[in-house]
Formats: structure tokens, sequence, C-alpha cells
């Protein structure tokens, strides 16, 4: 990176104050760029894709501290498939011509006509992950190996001051350096959750207890051992518990699959119920009182929590085919099931301690290993943010405010804007981490960014109407008004 040596002292990535001035090199860039992005996951990626098509130029950095692309590697288990069709790819949405395509990819790698002859329209997932590392491999604006470890405003530039760390191959410290930027993107990401009865067993390294975001690593060991447990009832639990009884000796599965939901429950895959992860409802969620829309997220969780009707399916006709000769196999699939705690046996056991909530009982149950399918949280941003706080504004539940355009809402003097990405459900609802509507979000934000609008956005993309709207009708005499569905579908 050119520029000049940064001498001031700033926030380091555990939050404490150190010289940017050491052995190392320590460099800052005095160029404002337009956009600077902070992590380098699908959704930051389709930003850096459409960017690199903006008529007239973009000067767009993106940067991960990861040494590349990598896309789940723990849960690309053979034959499992996006839950998406593969024009939710990472441009396509916004510009079905742009080169960064799916299609292209498959054109670049002459495998168009197989793709056309297979007929598929969800694609294996290892696919998805090695069409993200092709598009990502090829943009020059993607910087791997760079931690970014604080974001603060300059009030005298008018810019945003974005510290990182530079690190080598072995993620060692290489250098230290500063960028500047008019608008940043957050595209931090989600990390793997694990409740806090279970969290004590994962730093001990005697028994496997993982979670399902690190299956693929430990999954040999998981296979050998006599005993497992998959705690989780989303899509994730249910393709490790698959795979698991797949792969295991008929008559000797040795398998428990729990949940805490009341049921294995399908997720809503009808086409109307598909409707709520377009722009429309997107938008129409964004309109509604903040209390309403906190009622309303945990009432829609078969949306997006549930499991594909195709995984069922499998699990139910392996667990059919393992009974045609008599006999039922060794696995217990138990719903309505809450762990209480846990503890370790004679070091080489897990004992859960479980409740059943309809029930209003209690048991044990001790297994040689656990696979924590318990899905994922937001990653906290306050330590990165830190020099932000003053500038920040919340809402009555100490949320970040975000406005429509995924723009977090700050203090009127700053003038440059923060947009973020699969965060903040709170405000746009259950499509925020649907990859679904990536390339749609990124259009937002870099019509925003570059106020105009380099990517038209459709005027209605539902045929459902979420909401009503008072118009004005010509009063005819004895009737009154009334309120009439919306003609577009917000």
């Amino acid at each position: 990176m050119t520029g000049t040596p940064a001498t001031e002292s700033s926030p380091t990535a555990d939050g404490t104050s150190a010289e940017r001035t050491s052995a190392r090199s320590a460099w800052e860039d005095p160029r404002p760029r337009d956009l600077v992005g902070i992590g380098i996951g699908p959704f930051n990626l389709s930003l850096a894709a459409l960017a690199d098509g903006v008529h007239g130029g973009l000067d767009a950095a993106f940067y991960d501290q990861r040494p590349h692309f990598s896309w789940h590697p723990g849960l690309l288990i053979e034959g499992t498939t996006l839950q998406v069709p593969f024009l939710a790819d990472l441009v396509t949405l916004a510009d079905p011509s742009s080169p960064w395509s799916f299609l292209s990819y498959l054109r670049s790698r002459e495998r168009l006509f197989p793709f056309y002859f297979a007929e598929k329209f969800h694609i294996h997932r290892a696919e998805y992950d090695a069409y993200c590392r092709w598009v990502s491999d090829s943009l020059p604006s993607l910087h791997f190996g760079h931690q970014i470890d604080a974001v603060r405003w300059n009030p005298e530039r008018d810019v945003f001051e974005v510290d990182f760390t530079q690190l080598d191959s072995q993620g060692e410290v290489e250098a230290l350096g500063r960028t500047h930027a008019r608008n940043v993107v957050l595209g931090v990401g989600t990390e793997p959750y694990v409740p806090d009865a279970l969290r004590p067993l994962t730093d001990d390294p005697t028994v496997p207890v993982i979670h399902s975001a690190d299956y693929l690593a430990h999954r040999d060991r998981l296979l050998t051992a006599g005993h497992v447990t998959v705690i989780g009832s989303g899509q994730s639990g249910a393709e490790v518990f698959l795979d698991l009884l797949r792969s295991r000796p008929a008559g000797s599965e040795g398998l428990h699959w729990l949940a805490r939901t009341e049921a294995f429950a399908p997720m809503e895959y009808s086409k109307l119920g598909l409707e709520h992860f377009t722009p429309d409802y997107s938008r129409y969620f964004h309109a509604l009182p903040q209390e309403t829309r906190d009622l309303l997220l945990p009432r829609q969780w078969q949306l997006h929590k549930g499991i594909d009707a195709g995984t069922i399916s499998a699990i139910h006709e392996e667990l059919y085919r393992r009974s045609l000769h008599g006999g039922w196999p060794d696995a217990v699939l138990t719903p309505g099931v809450l762990v209480r705690t846990a503890g370790r046996v004679a070091t080489t056991k897990v004992e859960l301690h479980l409740d059943h909530v309809q029930q209003g009982t209690r048991t044990r149950l001790t297994t040689d290993a656990v696979v924590l399918a318990t899905g994922y949280r937001e990653r906290p941003l306050g330590r990165m943010l830190a020099g932000l706080d003053p500038y920040l504004r919340h809402d009555s539940a100490g949320r970040p405010r975000i406005d429509e355009e995924f723009r977090m809402v700050l203090d009127p003097s700053v003038t440059g804007s923060l947009y973020v990405q699969n965060t903040g459900t709170h405000a746009h609802g259950v499509g925020v981490p649907d990859l679904g509507l990536a390339a749609w979000r990124s259009a937002v934000i870099l019509n925003a960014v570059t106020g105009r609008e380099p990517y038209p956005m459709p005027r209605r993309t539902a045929f459902t109407s979420f909401g009503l709207e008072r118009h004005r009708e010509p009063v005819i005499p004895g009737q009154g008004r009334e309120l009439t569905p919306l003609a577009r579908g917000v």
C-alpha cells in the first residue's frame, strides 16, 4: 500500500492504544476512497462485484482478515444444495448482464451445457463456494489478510479513518495501515452460537463437542464415536444428522437428534410465503413500528429456521430403508427438548441434562460426542466501532437504528455514511441474511453512495400487498371513503 507513515496513536485489535510507528511498516493512505467494505463474505462480495460495474468508476476497497474467500467450509457436505435458486447469485437480480454472474462462471469453466442438461435450479453448496472464489480471485478491489482494528470519524477532514493490521500467510502481523473513506460498509457477518450450558464443554478437546460450522473438520472422529448427539432443529442440524445416519452401520447408528422446537418442522417454501424475501416485504417491514417488528420476528421462525422438505424426506427415507428387514434403527429423534445443563463423565463422555417442555419431565443422556447445530449470532461491533460511539443512534432496545437504505443512523454532524450487510433483522426482517436479497441490497447501497441510479430498482417485486394505504377516492353521494389495497406490493 502506498502512502505516508502513520505516526499517531490509535486503537488496535484488542482495544488498547499503541504507537503506530514501530519496526514494522506503518502506512497511511491520505486519499479518501468512495467506499471501504469491511468483511468479504457473499454480501460484500456482491457489493464489490456490482461496484466493479459502476459506470465512471468507483474507488472502492474491501478488507478481510482471512487469507482467502471461504464460505461455510465445515458445512460443504457432499450433496447439499443451496436453499435459494442459482439466480440468487452475487449480481443477477440487480444486473443480469454482469460478467460476475453464476452463468458467466459456468461459461468460464466450459460447463454451461452440462448445467443446462442437468436442469438444476438449486446448485450444490460446494459449487456456490467455488463460484464465489472465482469472483474473489478476479476483483482487484479485494484485500485479504487485512484485519480491521478500528473505524473512526475525522470531523476535520469529513472522512472515516479505517485502521487495519496486515497479516502474512501465517496470520502474523506484517504491517499496520490506515485508509480513509467517505462511506463504509460493514459486512462482518455472523459467528457460531453456543448456548451457555454447553460453552464450557467446547474448550476441552478430550470429548468432541463442536459447532456444526466445524462439522467436516471433525467428521472422521465423529464417525468413530460410539454415540453422537445432534442438537438443533434447523437445516444444518438436519444435514449433519442425515450425513451421520447414512455413514454409520445399520442397527448400530448410535444417534440422538434433539430440538428445542416443538417439531422437526419444514421451512415455509410456498410461492406466496417466499414473497417475505422480496424488496417489497423488506420495505413494508421497515416501515412498521419497532414494537410491532419485535413481536413479529419470533413468530416468523419457520420462514428461515425450518428444514427443507427434501432433507426431511431424505431422512425419513433413510430411516425407513433401515427398517425394511424388521426392527428399528438405533436413532432417536426428539423435539421439544431443552438442554438445561451439561457436564463431562470420566473425561470420555458428556452427560446432558434434558427438560421436556410439554411433559414437564427431566432425564439425562450420556453421549460420546455432540454436534451443536445451534445457529449463528450477529458479530458484536462494539470494539471496532468504539470510536463512533458518540455518533451512533440507537432504538429503545439499544440496537443501532438503520434506515431504509441500510445506513446506520448517525449524528447529523457526520457527513459520511455507514452501511450494514447481514445485520439488523430488527430493522429489515427475516430477509436480512437471505442470499436472494444480496444483489438488491448491494444495488440499493451503491445507488445511495453514488447519488444516482447505476442499478435501477424494480417498483414492484411481489404479488402480495403486505399493507393498506389510504387513497383519496371521489366522494359519491351516499357513500363514504374506504381503505383500498395497495396497488403496489409495499
